[in-house]
């Protein structure tokens, strides 16, 4: 599913208007969806309270024409308005039903105190993607009424209309005082900003409806939520007749005396997603630990030396013409030697190498190499958690979380690489726009040991001839709906990384069957009251 800015959405609608469609009709459309979700979510609608909260642009427009279709099915519609407006929405609402009745004054809040008593459902019309300085006055007033509400023994629902009031549709920063939604209803298409923490958070369940925008412009948009359609175009095939040779060689560089697992599990994930042969780069004393555990796996003997040498890199440039990818960097350490080790790997990368993903201590040593971007002329596939991403930018953690896909976009045309910044909701950036966001937002990845495994299958996934952005966005989702098909049986917690080796074959396989993610946003089609009566008969 694409995903658009606020300027994007703003864009599409203008081409719409251009086209032919009013913009009163992509308002009505908008309205006539969020009534349709409020009686689909309750059931029946007849003598329930719905509040609907206006703003004064689009988004209040959207919920006037809500309010509307709601009184003419008889609910018990109240609306509020944060601002002055008088248009011809509101004199519809006014006119449609003796039970819908308007605040007016900006300061009435006894009158919206009382439309929150006994409210079933409040319906978030505010500001939807216009958000654009922080919340105070009137509107915090209101936000803090609704949100107390929220605490009696039985809550309204909250339904939010395209974007949580004070949820930042671009980045999902969060205002302190944003209202948090049951339900946000977007229109059109998915907004970053419920893509990304903690405007996810915020949005609950997210319903993407179809409004009537252009479909072919849509195509165009750089920015993709992975989904399992998405992932299950690009994985490769796996013909009848294939041998090892079909699906690739990887050789890992990774391991060392401290951390002899990260070479396990990156090694064993290559394996897990299809490679046909895995080579290990490692230490003398690394190999004696790790081969038990990982009978399948050949390796590269690099000496005596604990961690990677000078020495070591120049055996490691000579094997690399014989294999598809190099993966660089699972548990090198930062020993003394590394990291002009993992520069002079990288400076002499064959042509034949298709890509080199790079991670954990791989990235630290770019970290401390001036102008890297300068010096490797390798396509690159760089795994950066925050705290990697904030040293290789030179900046701080908050930065990069607080605008995680500038963060990634950027650093992926300033270095002319791929860039995969993990974490909740990971970002993968290509230099030339594309971006590709993860529905996935799990607390059970969160554990040692889970990024050498996501390495492994991004490198497994090119080695059988993906390419590189491809290779990282499928991967990026199958280790996230890995970690979902254990969290079915472990809860929230107590995933360690080693449970996803075996999970990620059974994710690509629910991928292949159709599967779609618990993660994964629904989508319905343009509204029509005559659908909705069909499917629901007669109140």
């Amino acid at each position: 599913m694409k995903l658009v800015t606020s300027a994007q959405m703003r864009a599409l609608e203008q081409q719409a208007v251009d086209a032919g469609t009013s913009l009163d009709a992509l308002m009505e459309a908008a309205g006539l969806a969020v009534a349709q979700e409020v009686w689909l979510s309750r059931g029946v609608v007849a003598g329930r309270r719905v509040l609907v909260l206006v703003g004064p642009g689009n988004n209040g427009g959207d919920g006037l024409v809500a309010a509307r279709h709601l009184a003419e099915w008889d609910a018990d519609v109240a609306v509020y308005m944060s601002g002055a407006r008088d248009d011809e929405k509101l004199t519809l609402v006014r006119a449609g039903s003796a039970a819908v009745f308007v605040a007016a004054d900006d300061h009435d809040y006894a009158t919206l105190q009382e439309a929150l008593e006994g409210a079933e459902v409040v319906i978030d019309a505010l500001l939807g993607i216009g958000r654009a300085r922080p919340i105070e006055g009137t509107l915090a007033e209101i936000l803090s009424r609704v949100r107390a509400s929220r605490e009696r023994p039985r809550p309204p629902q909250v339904i939010a209309m395209d974007v949580p009031t004070g949820v930042d549709a671009d980045t999902g920063r969060a205002d302190a005082l944003a209202l948090r939604a049951d339900m946000t209803i977007t229109f059109g298409l998915g907004k970053v900003g419920l893509y990304a923490l903690p405007g996810s958070e915020y949005a609950g369940s997210v319903q993407v409806i179809d409004i009537g925008l252009p479909k072919a412009a849509a195509n165009d948009l750089p920015m993709d939520l992975l989904d399992a359609a998405w992932v299950r175009e690009r994985l490769p095939a796996r013909p009848a007749s294939s041998n090892k040779g079909t699906f690739g060689r990887v050789l890992a560089v990774a391991g060392s005396a401290n951390y002899p697992g990260a070479a396990r599990l990156a090694t064993e994930a290559a394996y897990r997603v299809g490679a046909g042969l895995v080579t290990l780069a490692c230490p003398d004393s690394l190999r004696a630990i790790v081969a038990p555990s990982t009978p399948e796996v050949t390796y590269l003997p690099l000496g005596d030396a604990p961690a990677l040498t000078g020495e070591s890199s120049r055996m490691i440039v000579d094997a690399l013409g014989a294999y598809d990818v190099l993966l660089l960097g699972p548990g090198l350490s930062q020993a003394d030697g590394v990291q002009e080790a993992v520069a002079s790997v990288l400076t002499q990368i064959p042509a034949s190498v298709r890509s080199c993903v790079v991670d954990a201590d791989g990235l630290n040593a770019l970290a401390r190499w001036e102008r890297w971007h300068e010096r490797v002329g390798a396509s690159l596939v760089l795994t950066p958690h925050p705290g990697e991403m904030a040293r290789l930018l030179g900046t701080s953690v908050t930065e990069i979380q607080d605008d995680r896909l500038g963060a990634a976009t950027q650093a992926a045309r300033t270095w002319n690489q791929i860039v995969v910044l993990k974490g909740a909701h990971t970002v993968v950036a290509a230099p030339d726009g594309r971006v590709a966001i993860s529905p996935h937002a799990n607390s059970l990845l969160a554990t040692a040991g889970t990024g050498d495994v996501l390495a492994g299958a991004i490198a497994g996934l090119i080695a059988q001839g993906m390419d590189a952005f491809a290779a990282a966005a499928c991967g990026v989702y199958l280790h996230g709906a890995a970690a979902e098909e254990i969290g079915d049986d472990l809860g929230d917690r107590g995933l360690i990384a080693s449970d996803l080796l075996s999970a990620l074959p059974r994710a690509i396989r629910t991928v292949r069957e159709g599967k779609v993610s618990r993660a994964a946003p629904s989508f319905r089609g343009r509204p029509g009251l005559e659908g909705l009566a069909k499917m629901l008969g007669p109140q």
